[in-house]
């Protein structure tokens, strides 16, 4: 059964390790030790503490039909702009995204440095690494 450290549990959800700790304290996840005496946290217990507190997150409003399901709210951090097209950059969270877009979305959407945006991806090539 998979399992990582605080320190890695911490970094996946975006918390201080002392957070993780307190939850698992709290009996949110599931905490063993490993073959040296080390805490760590369930894999399984994990993705599904994850998946809970993420729900509903990233909602899609009742007026806004779309079949994209993957979306990342964020900043505008930088948006470059030529004749035709434009890149926009997206911080959300960890998350660095880069969109392609037309001059006349950036410029019909008022995209600028600062503005918060929801990013929505939907892509039939999805590459995964193992770490």
């Amino acid at each position: 059964m998979p399992s990582c450290s605080i320190g890695q549990a911490a970094a996946l959800l975006g918390v201080s390790s002392e957070t993780v700790r307190r939850w698992a304290d709290a009996g949110r996840l599931v905490m063993d030790r490993d073959g040296s005496g080390n805490r760590v946290i369930d894999g399984a217990s994990l993705a599904a503490f994850a998946k809970e507190r993420g729900a509903g997150a990233h909602a899609v409003a009742e007026d806004l039909h779309t079949s994209v399901r993957n979306s990342f709210v964020g900043i505008v951090t930088s948006v470059r702009v030529d004749d035709v097209a434009a890149q926009v950059e997206i911080q959300a969270g960890p998350h660095r995204l880069v969109s392609m877009v037309t001059r006349e979305s950036v410029e019909e959407l008022g995209l600028d440095v600062g503005v918060t945006v929801t990013a929505r991806v939907k892509s039939t090539n999805v590459h995964i690494d193992l770490r």
